[in-house]
Formats: C-alpha cells, sequence, structure tokens
C-alpha cells in the first residue's frame, strides 16, 4: 500500500467525496474500500464489488469484503460478487469506478473464463457511470507498444492501448498522474519479483463519461 500522502492523493486524483457512489472492483483485501468509506461518509456509499470470476480464490475474497462491510462505521460499504459484465445491474448508479492493479487482467484466460472481454467490462462501466463520473486506472506500466502482449507473463499492459481501449467505449481522458510513476522499472520482469514488486512503473488515468 503507498503511503498516506499518496493516499490522500489518488483519492482526490479519482474525484472521491463526501456523499460520492463509488465501485471498487476486485477490492482485494479491501484496503481501498476503507479509504473510500470514510472519504463519501455517511451520505455515500462504496460498493466492494469482488467479480465472481475471482470470487473461488482460497482466501474467500467475497467473505472478507462481507466480514469488513460488518466493521463498526462500515454502514455504507456493501459487498457484491457478481461476474463482471452484470455488475450494473448490481450496483447504483456511481460517480467513481476505482480499478487499482487489476484492468490488465481483463486481457488474461482467468478474467475471460466466463466469456468476459475488457470491451465488454468498460461498456458495463460506461453503462453505470453517472455523467460526468470518474473512471479511474491505475495499473502496472508495460513496454511502449506491448500492447496486451505482458498482461498474462508480466501483469503489466501498455498505457497507450489501454487509454485506446477505454476511449472506444465513449470515455474522454480527463486526467494522467505520474506520482507512481518509476524510471528505473524496465518493464521486462514479472510484478511479483522481489527487484521490484512493490515498486512498478504505475500508470493512474482518469476517464470521464461524458
Amino acid at each position: 500500500m503507498y503511503d498516506q500522502s499518496k493516499q490522500s492523493e489518488l483519492i482526490r486524483f479519482a474525484r472521491v467525496d463526501a456523499g460520492s457512489t463509488v465501485i471498487d472492483v476486485y477490492p482485494g483485501d479491501g484496503d481501498w474500500t476503507r479509504l473510500f468509506s470514510d472519504a463519501v461518509g455517511p451520505e455515500g456509499r462504496v460498493y466492494s464489488f469482488v467479480p465472481a470470476e475471482v470470487a473461488g480464490f482460497k482466501n474467500d475474497p467475497v467473505g472478507l469484503m462481507r466480514t469488513l462491510a460488518k466493521e463498526p462505521g462500515r454502514e455504507n460499504v456493501e459487498a457484491v460478487s457478481e461476474d463482471l459484465v452484470a455488475m450494473p445491474a448490481a450496483t447504483q448508479p456511481a460517480d467513481v469506478l476505482w480499478l487499482h492493479l487489476f484492468y490488465h487482467d481483463l486481457h488474461t484466460a482467468l478474467i475471460q473464463t466466463k466469456g468476459a472481454t475488457a470491451a465488454d467490462f468498460n461498456r458495463a462501466v460506461y453503462e453505470r457511470l453517472k455523467p460526468g463520473g470518474s473512471y479511474v486506472i491505475v495499473d502496472h506500466a508495460a513496454a511502449a507498444g506491448s500492447g496486451t502482449s505482458d498482461t498474462q507473463s508480466l501483469h503489466r499492459i501498455d498505457p497507450a492501448f489501454v487509454r485506446e481501449e477505454v476511449e472506444a467505449a465513449g470515455f474522454a481522458l480527463d486526467s494522467v498522474s505520474t506520482m507512481l510513476a518509476n524510471d528505473d522499472d524496465r518493464h521486462s520482469i514479472k510484478v511479483f519479483d522481489p527487484s521490484i514488486k512493490g515498486q512498478t512503473d504505475r500508470f493512474a488515468f482518469r476517464f470521464v463519461k461524458p
């Protein structure tokens, strides 16, 4: 997880405010869900959305998020699990959809096992966001021009490809942040390698629904 200053900066970048409705897709241990819960306050709502494609993992991600939602002060959190493309039917219209270190997985066999594609998911996000809503993607950068060739092997994706793919769904790129950039990352090793784990070169895009 990032230090507190970067967490705060990313929340501002995502435009998560008091009263916002946020969908946190593939929330992992729930760190971001908790931060968003605090940020949106009692008038806001956070959907901790676990894709059905990963719900069967041994760590029981759905159970983890249901337990999180029962923590004191988390009445604004709801744990949800459906197929990725069914996300619009399982949540309410949102101000922000947050995707942290997950977009590349949309191009892997694991996530596509039920037939979902990145294009399908982007259309689902477009449907679920309110006009003017933010679609925020943070991910591990792959080498320029590599497209999706490293998504399965290195868990990286070419930022330019992500932009092209998301804009094709009707979104407009609103802002780019370099706060997580690392020029020393050679983009050629797996993100879990001890030499780079936690320090990968990462891009942050904020798209808006017109």
